[in-house]
């Protein structure tokens, strides 16, 4: 497998929707909460092939705004399940030089949750290996409103003029504003739309998307869709020279 990494042009930021949890645990005949730690178990075998791969950044949608809508029972046991990671897994992720970021809207995170991420990212924070992105309670709409909104108090209070307003200017009042928009999008559990995630970054991504369920997601399917990655012929909207 060394071999063949040698041979791949890495993408530089892949995004993944990990999709089909509770489906898993459901054709397995177990309740919910047992596919989302088996998702948790995918994330750490993804993570380890990504920054083997030499993946510069990973954003994994984690809980997105519509989720607080599920089941407050099943919205529990995923902030439950947040709370192990952040307290089992950033001294790991530190010791491997990865760095941990989370993008979205944390006032509706409970304070411990907050002070654990705000613990973990800034022990990561000079870290120069992978840098691993969490979306959660994220949603892309609600993201582009608030870069809107940032941009309109700007134009109000005369530091900025209307139409000096850029592609660049939105990009910069988004939460991946340091973060380079994502190379490939992972989708998995045989679903095909984007989902409120990233929209404006997805903009030239090359999407891959695979049936199986995320927690039968591992490190070697990582390699694939980075195979198929590699297989495209990325020409940002011009036209491919001919020979």
């Amino acid at each position: 497998m060394s071999e063949m990494r040698e041979q791949l042009a890495v993408p530089t930021h892949v995004a993944v929707i990990m999709d089909g949890n509770g489906r898993w645990a459901k054709s397995r005949g177990l309740p919910r909460v047992a596919g989302h730690k088996a998702g948790a178990d995918s994330v750490r075998k993804v993570v380890e092939e990504a920054s083997r791969l030499g993946i510069r950044y990973l954003t994994l949608y984690s809980f997105s705004s519509e989720n607080w809508k599920r089941p407050e029972t099943e919205v529990n046991d995923l902030m439950g399940l947040l709370r192990r990671y952040l307290k089992s897994e950033i001294a790991e992720l530190h010791s491997k030089n990865i760095r941990f970021r989370v993008i979205g809207d944390r006032s509706r995170l409970s304070k411990d949750i907050v002070r654990l991420i705000d613990d973990a990212e800034a022990l990561t924070d000079s870290n120069g290996g992978l840098c691993l992105v969490l979306a959660l309670s994220y949603g892309s709409r609600a993201e582009i409103t608030g870069a809107v909104r940032s941009i309109s108090k700007m134009v109000a209070a005369g530091e900025l003029s209307a139409d000096d307003i850029t592609e660049e200017t939105v990009s910069a009042a988004l939460y991946t504003s340091d973060i380079p928009d994502p190379d490939l999008l992972i989708r998995t559990s045989g679903e095909y739309r984007v989902s409120n995630f990233l929209m404006w970054q997805l903009a030239y991504t090359e999407f891959y998307f695979t049936d199986k369920f995320w927690p039968a997601f591992d490190g070697s399917d990582l390699v694939e869709a980075v195979k198929d990655f590699n297989k495209r012929d990325r020409r940002y909207g011009a036209v491919a020279h001919s020979c």
